[in-house]
């Protein structure tokens, strides 16, 4: 691939593992195209030199028809953008459920649907959906945006068995904790006078201080042009949080015990 100048999108691309993602493959000199739900609001500081900013809403269909109908050709789609979700799972909103779904999930599979085609017809295309460990590694009081996860790696997972044949891989990347101040986005859900909220609490901080220490989003924006730029994408690949060492021991341990180190670690009772 870098021996060819590319069209690659990047989703969500204003700021974190989306801004560093884009810079990486502007780098590289490929024709890269970042998102934004309103790209006219992206400060000149967040804006990467070399990326270009359209408006796409990924929970509105119309807007995905008319942004990759405008677009064109795309050899390289990054699903990056998000939100995250935090909160007991007896008194998340119905409606915070759904949009998360929308812009987590059904927002990214109906993008990549629309590049697909065009893929398989040049003979080339590659799709990363940017996960969480958390995927994997399902934590208290985040039910909702663990399961928005697992649903992107699982399309991703099954799909590369349908396009491999045509040139087009589907991977997934599920990073651990990351420095993007993503904590100060999260969203919480919790009732007042809720029976969870000391452990609800615990946790939060947990996690806050873990983000402050995670890797940078240039790190996982190395590994998403390294799975981009393989002949053969691995079906998924995990950076941070120590992940050879979690996934090597979710191998081996009972999910019973994984439970009982994942409530230890965050000062919870099991």
């Amino acid at each position: 691939m870098s021996n060819s100048t590319r069209t690659v999108v990047v989703t969500g691309a204003s700021s974190g593992i989306g801004k560093a993602t884009a810079a990486a493959f502007a780098a590289q000199g490929h024709k890269v195209i970042g998102t934004s739900r309103n790209p006219d609001k992206v400060a000149a500081a967040d804006r990467v030199p070399g990326v270009e900013y359209r408006a796409l809403d990924l929970t509105d269909n119309a807007s995905i028809e008319r942004f990759v109908t405008e677009l064109g050709a795309v050899d390289v789609l990054i699903n990056n953008a998000g939100e995250s979700q935090a909160g007991p799972l007896a008194e998340l909103p119905g409606p915070a459920i759904e949009r998360l779904f929308h812009l987590n999930v059904f927002g990214p599979v109906a993008l990549t649907q629309a590049v697909l085609p065009g893929m398989r017809e040049r003979g080339y295309g590659r799709v990363v959906m940017v996960g969480s460990m958390l995927g994997s590694f399902p934590m208290p009081y985040r039910s909702s945006y663990a399961a928005t996860k697992a649903a992107l790696r699982t399309f991703a997972t099954a799909a590369r068995f349908e396009e491999s044949p045509f040139g087009v891989w589907i991977t997934s990347i599920e990073p651990g904790q990351i420095d993007t101040g993503l904590s100060e986005r999260r969203t919480k859900y919790i009732d007042e006078g809720s029976p969870h909220t000391t452990d609800f609490g615990k946790l939060m901080a947990v996690l806050d201080a873990k983000m402050g220490q995670g890797i940078t989003p240039e790190k996982v924006a190395k590994t998403i042009v390294a799975a981009v730029d393989s002949d053969r994408p691995r079906p998924l690949y995990a950076v941070g949080s120590n992940a050879p060492l979690m996934f090597a021991v979710r191998r081996i341990l009972p999910r019973t015990v994984m439970e009982r180190l994942i409530a230890s670690a965050h000062g919870l009772k099991r």
